[in-house]
């Protein structure tokens, strides 16, 4: 069995509810597939001596996981006073509408149409609900309304998708570019060096305890699929499809719908920076 420790990484161990950092606990969804994981990671994050309590992702539209999270939340003398969407995907975001009227919350999001109340994110926000500090990190790539939280206090950062506890994400085409990822990735790595953060909470796996390895790993793992996607471009391969079969052969075929998005991601940001020359 291979040591966690020796992972991109270092992986806490399996995907567990309960607390992770002083600060954040996990409350795990009922909705593991190829594509989530063990499920959808739903963050409440407070300061341990506040009785309020703000929820990241709330999840897929299922009322026991949603009251689950209320529960949790209630058993340790917390009331949830907002929540927050990393993106809009449905696996963190599609429960946000049945959450608020079960806590009476606003959603605040990056995208408008994920909104109920007035306030958004924006780069630089700081929330300060109960004395707790979160500061708006945005992570375009995965898609465009991707956003981070950085928790100072525990030296965590919560990534939604832009970073997971296992394998590596999605560039989600045409709404997710490469570029914007890339930048992304090493506005994170920023926060590791300068910030001294060092645990991600992410949207979906386990906790992973080396910030600045996951960083990096991200960040090597992309080069080196750039260049298979180039090298498979010159041999010839004319088709988002061809690349796939090509470059992902090792890879389960049930993600390769998947693997596709990030493959046309790859092809435009290879044409966008002149280092192949083809139409697809």
């Amino acid at each position: 069995m291979t040591d966690a420790a020796a992972l991109p990484g270092q992986p806490r161990g399996g995907v567990l509810p309960g607390p992770a950092t002083a600060r954040a606990v996990n409350v795990l969804a009922p909705n593991a597939s190829v594509m989530t994981l063990d499920g959808t990671n739903t963050w409440i994050v407070a300061e341990p001596d506040s009785d309020l309590a703000v929820v990241i992702d709330p999840g897929p539209l299922d009322d026991g996981h949603l009251k689950n999270v209320v529960d949790t939340a209630e058993k340790a003398g917390r009331r949830i006073a907002l929540t927050l969407l990393t993106h809009g995907h449905p696996d963190h975001a599609e429960g946000a509408v049945r959450f608020a009227e079960l806590t009476g919350t606003r959603v605040r999001a990056l995208d408008p149409a994920l909104r109920l109340g007035d306030e958004g994110l924006a780069a630089g926000d700081v929330i300060t609900t109960g004395g707790l500090e979160l500061r708006v990190v945005p992570t375009p790539g995965h898609t465009a309304d991707s956003l981070c939280f950085h928790l100072p206090a525990d030296r965590a950062v919560l990534t939604g998708d832009t970073i997971l506890g296992r394998g590596t994400t999605v560039v989600a085409h045409p709404d997710g570019r490469l570029g914007d990822y890339l930048d992304s990735l090493r506005r994170l790595r920023s926060l590791t060096v300068d910030d001294g953060v060092h645990t991600v909470l992410p949207g979906h796996g386990p906790v992973l305890e080396d910030a600045q390895g996951a960083v990096e790993f991200y960040l090597a793992h992309r080069a080196h699929r750039l260049a298979q996607v180039e090298t498979a471009v010159e041999n010839g391969h004319r088709s988002p499809a061809e690349v796939v079969a090509r470059v992902y052969a090792d890879v389960d075929r049930s993600l390769w719908p998947a693997a596709e998005l990030s493959v046309r991601a790859q092809l435009d940001y290879l044409t966008e920076h002149g280092l192949i020359q083809a139409e697809f």
